[in-house]
């Protein structure tokens, strides 16, 4: 008896081992980079030890990189087309979700767009005009659409400079390579571009809505931390972030 006793206070002493800390990766569009870095730092804070990692880059590139079996635990899409073709082919392990509408809008570095629109661009005084792929970046297919609807394709089209994503075309503007560019407005409400930049809304009206979602891939299926990063998603912290930098959350208006 004494001896059960004694081994029951022995176990009560020792220290209790910590859950094992997990890690997973996420690719997400680049609309998202800081956004998602908010949303990304304040979830680690909450769950020490795990940790997330995120590649930002072209939607249209990270859904065949998935198909083709890269090693990402979510998928966060700038256009919700992407993750539902991968649930078709049983290459998710949810449901697709919405999570944002996004907005394209003209912006300048060195001109002020807010005092612009999409006409100001016939001007020939813009001679390099940047815009995401839009073979594969949904910002850049969406800028397209507004550009032929504006019915300014054929006079800016070879005045394009094309970045691999929107963050590279804003990158352009950014440094001076593009006299303006049609971005994200995420991006453009960002502290890094607000300060050196400004701009002007793209109306809606002119192209397909950015409709947004992401879903856990068929890899992240078995992994507790990408379903619990999922329902991070739908918290009031997250809700306020996006709508933070611009986004409309599914049923809203987005933009300011």
């Amino acid at each position: 008896m004494r001896l059960l006793m004694l081994i029951l206070v022995v176990m009560c002493l020792m220290p209790i081992a910590p859950a094992q800390a997990e890690k997973i990766t996420i690719a997400a569009a680049a609309d998202l980079k800081y956004a998602l870095d908010e949303i990304v730092g304040g979830f680690e804070r909450s769950h020490p030890g795990d940790q997330i990692q995120v590649v930002y880059g072209s939607s249209g590139k990270f859904q065949t990189q998935i198909r083709q079996g890269a090693p990402y635990d979510l998928f966060f899409s700038a256009d919700i087309s992407f993750p539902r073709q991968l649930a078709r082919l049983g290459l998710a392990a949810s449901e697709v979700k919405p999570y944002a509408v996004g907005r394209i809008v003209l912006w300048s570095a060195g001109k002020d767009a807010a005092k612009m629109t999409l006409a100001s661009l016939a001007d020939p005084r813009f001679k390099r005009i940047a815009i995401a792929n839009p073979k594969h970046a949904p910002y850049g297919k969406r800028a397209e659409e507004a550009l032929r609807a504006a019915g300014l394709w054929g006079s800016v089209r070879s005045r394009l400079v094309v970045g691999e994503s929107v963050a590279q075309a804003a990158r352009f503007v950014q440094s001076g390579n593009a006299q303006a560019g049609i971005i994200a407005l995420s991006l453009a409400l960002s502290p890094e571009l607000a300060k050196n930049g400004r701009y002007v809304l793209i109306p809606d009206t002119l192209h397909q809505p950015l409709e947004q979602g992401y879903i856990i891939t068929r890899r992240g299926g078995d992994k507790p931390l990408a379903k619990s990063f999922s329902a991070h998603m739908d918290t009031k912290e997250t809700r306020a972030i996006l709508t933070k930098y611009g986004f409309g959350l599914p049923g809203e208006q987005a933009g300011k």
